[in-house]
């Protein structure tokens, strides 16, 4: 027996942004009758499946190890919200053995009923073996949910760092004041591995927002596809958070599966799947992808991972993945490029960059504007360092919320969003190395949440991912941010030039002033 995950050392005081915001809205919405056990069964350590030796990921990560060796995988990024669900929908329906996903969010919306119930058919109807690993950031009041599913044959799910307190908003607040340090800490990580053939890496979470399907705005957001020795990586990180002991398995809710709730939660799903219009572009029922994958198997771009990810150690997370992010920045020569969603630089990261351009190193840089950003409080904390950047010989520019890429890459019909953002995490050095993951640039992914990526030596990968930041930095999709004979800052896209930080309206603005009196290390 052992009780809930051991404090956060390096963890801070206060909650994040997004956090307080989720409380209070659960606060204000009502409450749920759960909660955890108060003696906690600690799970039996349990492992990935070997990879599947048939079906068709098995043969086409079969192939490509053949032809090219043992840690070689073949991988695609993709680009568009319509790519990263429709692939994530053909590797589900390709599972004959394994599925396993770990993610930060999960929203019960149109995507979020689309792939929950693609894998548990695939648990029911094909016998593959399914584990969830969510954050219990958004989880309040699904408790009933989570225990049915669990119940299912072939399906665990498990939580991480879960609240205690789950019986009403107001014990689970009054949990948060009293552990504060221990709830700072959230699983940022996102990760589907399939028959431990196949993965996809990067920053989506599972949500209409990631896959272009909100009316009112969509991120722009950036996975890796991959197929062989990557896989067998991922593997060996989902084993160590699936046994590590800030994950605790469903069964310790005090909730017990009920089958007449849980018929009614499967009719549900399956009505919304199947009637959606928001779900016209992708199928709404599992199909045989073999024709798909093999044309794409034909577009894979060949190369050697390396999977890095911050450890959930029994006393602390150790934080790995923002030292390694640097050693990968330190590989340029000749090129940078930066495509972040969420920047809040140190003195230390300044001077690093301009390192770099001392040595001859075009650094390029990707984030949002205010004008994009959906978290106020970032921009408020990363704008003081915009000139610091441009005069460090950074090439900076802001995501535009009306790009021109809205419509083809961000937005999935039949949605036409009010505005874009950018949720990508990945970077390119000397159109050799690509990093694609879950990292932010900001204190929260450098010392509190956990973070994973995969850099991957790849000429032709990192080819195709410096192209698209380069198209996403032009001036129809962004800001080019610079700086005036007299050292003052302006933006510049295709179509004007302003002295004003470019914002959706004037509550933004307000917003940006006042969250400046926040601790930008919580962001």
């Amino acid at each position: 027996m052992s009780k809930c995950p051991a404090v956060h050392k390096r963890g801070r005081a206060r909650l994040p942004f997004a956090s307080l915001f989720v409380l209070i809205l659960a606060f204000l919405t009502g409450c749920s009758s759960a909660s955890l056990k108060d003696e906690i069964q600690q799970q039996a350590d349990s492992f990935a499946q070997p990879p599947a030796t048939t079906g068709l990921l098995a043969d086409l990560a079969a192939t490509i190890q053949s032809e090219h060796g043992e840690e070689y995988s073949g991988f695609r990024v993709l680009d568009s919200s319509r790519d990263g669900l429709y692939w994530r929908l053909a590797l589900i329906d390709s599972a004959t053995t394994s599925l396993d996903i770990q993610t930060y969010l999960w929203y019960p919306d149109f995507s979020g009923f689309l792939l929950l119930e693609r894998a548990i058919l695939a648990a029911i109807d094909r016998g593959v073996r399914v584990r969830l690993i969510v954050d219990d950031l958004i989880l309040h009041g699904h408790d009933q949910f989570i225990a049915n599913m669990h119940a299912q044959p072939n399906i665990e799910f498990r939580i991480f760092n879960p609240w205690k307190s789950r019986s009403t908003m107001a014990d689970r607040l009054g949990e948060m004041v009293a552990e504060m340090e221990r709830l700072n800490t959230r699983m940022h990580d996102k990760l589907m591995i399939v028959d431990g053939r196949a993965v996809i890496i990067g920053g989506r979470n599972i949500g209409d927002h990631y896959f272009g399907l909100n009316e009112i705005y969509n991120f722009h957001d950036t996975d890796l596809f991959g197929i062989g020795h990557i896989a067998q990586q991922s593997n060996a990180m989902f084993d160590k958070f699936w046994n590590s002991k800030w994950v605790v398995s469903a069964d310790n809710l005090t909730t017990e599966p009920d089958q007449a709730s849980a018929q009614e939660q499967w009719r549900n799903i399956r009505s919304k799947v199947a009637t959606a219009p928001e779900l016209s572009s992708f199928p709404r029922k599992p199909q045989d992808w073999s024709a798909q994958v093999q044309a794409y198997a034909g577009e894979l771009r060949i190369g050697r991972s390396q999977l890095v990810y911050d450890e959930a150690t029994e006393e602390q997370i150790d934080q790995s993945v923002i030292s390694s992010m640097f050693n990968f920045f330190k590989l340029a020569e000749k090129e940078l490029l930066v495509q972040n969603a969420y920047i809040i630089p140190s003195q230390q990261a300044v001077d690093f960059m301009q390192g770099l351009t001392a040595k001859g190193v075009k650094v390029g840089m990707l984030t949002n504007s205010l004008a994009s950003h959906d978290v106020p409080a970032v921009n408020s904390h990363y704008e003081p360092w915009r000139d610091d950047f441009i005069r460090a010989g950074v090439e900076l520019h802001e995501f535009r919320s009306d790009p021109a890429i809205q419509q083809t890459v961000v937005d999935v019909a039949p949605i036409s969003a009010e505005f874009s953002g950018l949720h990508s995490k990945c970077a390119v050095v000397d159109r050799r190395y690509a990093f694609i993951g879950s990292m932010n640039l900001d204190p929260r992914s450098a010392q509190i949440n956990t973070e994973m990526g995969a850099f991957v030596d790849s000429p032709e990968l990192a080819e195709d991912l410096a192209k698209i930041i380069e198209r996403n930095m032009q001036g129809e999709n962004s800001w080019h941010v610079q700086l005036d004979e007299d050292g003052d800052v302006f933006w510049q896209n295709s179509e004007e030039t302003t002295t004003t930080q470019p914002a959706r309206d004037g509550m933004q603005r307000v917003m940006n002033v006042l969250m400046k009196l926040g601790p930008k290390d919580q962001y």
